[in-house]
């Protein structure tokens, strides 16, 4: 069998680890699109990460052309903790220790989503502590956020507790996706996904103010609130 890079493909992928869909109550994003974007902007991989909801990770699973994580975004009810490598849904507002304790009991990884961006739920630095030993990945670039320090915070928490740093894009619109990713050699599972992102590198940018207006409007057509 050829592999990937005799076929013409890097031999390392670009990863975007922070993908919402229509799943979420906050995004329109069809699951066509997803797959239409990432292949677009060279993902080799992605993670959906649906605010409190599986479906769209899942579903999404089992028609894209590349490796999807199945990924949950859990509001804890003190911060928002994500579960990658999932196989089944997590409620929201268990607590921070119950929700990584959950994760765990079900071969999943600790993602810790924009953890110092205040305008937003973070875990924050107390609620890092609490589960410090739980996590496997901090995200130190997420293209959501309003301020360049919240990612800074979390880039120098990672470093100072030696865990590896994530990135994603947060996108909840098809252009969104890929504008934060980590560049990381193939993966197949949990064990190799964290094997490789302890040597990867982080990219990307900020997206920019005007796309939490996007994220609005997708509440407003869904008929929920919108803060």
């Amino acid at each position: 069998m050829m592999t990937r890079s005799e076929l013409g493909t890097p031999a390392r992928w670009r990863v975007d680890l922070h993908i919402h869909t229509c799943y979420s109550p906050d995004s329109l994003t069809r699951l066509e699109e997803v797959i239409a974007a990432a292949l677009k902007c060279g993902l080799g991989a992605l993670a959906v990460t649906d605010h409190d909801a599986m479906e769209g990770a899942l579903a999404l699973s089992r028609i894209a052309p590349f490796p999807v994580v199945v990924g949950e975004e859990i509001d804890t009810g003190e911060g928002e903790i994500t579960g990658l490598f999932l196989n089944e849904f997590i409620p929201p507002g268990l607590g921070p220790e119950r929700t990584v304790n959950t994760i765990r009991a079900q071969g999943g990884l600790v993602y810790v989503p924009h953890p110092f961006d205040r305008q937003r739920r973070p875990l924050g630095e107390s609620g890092l502590f609490s589960v410090l030993a739980h996590i496997d990945v901090i995200e130190v670039l997420n293209a959501r956020v309003r301020k360049p320090e919240f990612n800074n915070q979390a880039a120098r928490f990672a470093r100072e507790h030696g865990l590896p740093g994530g990135a994603g894009s947060d996108a909840h619109t098809p252009g969104e996706i890929g504008q934060a990713y980590v560049e990381m050699d193939p993966f197949v599972d949990r064990d190799s996904f964290m094997a490789s992102i302890a040597r990867a590198n982080v990219a990307g940018s900020v997206s920019g103010h005007h796309v939490h207006l996007y994220s609005t409007w997708a509440k407003l057509r869904k008929g929920g609130r919108t803060s």
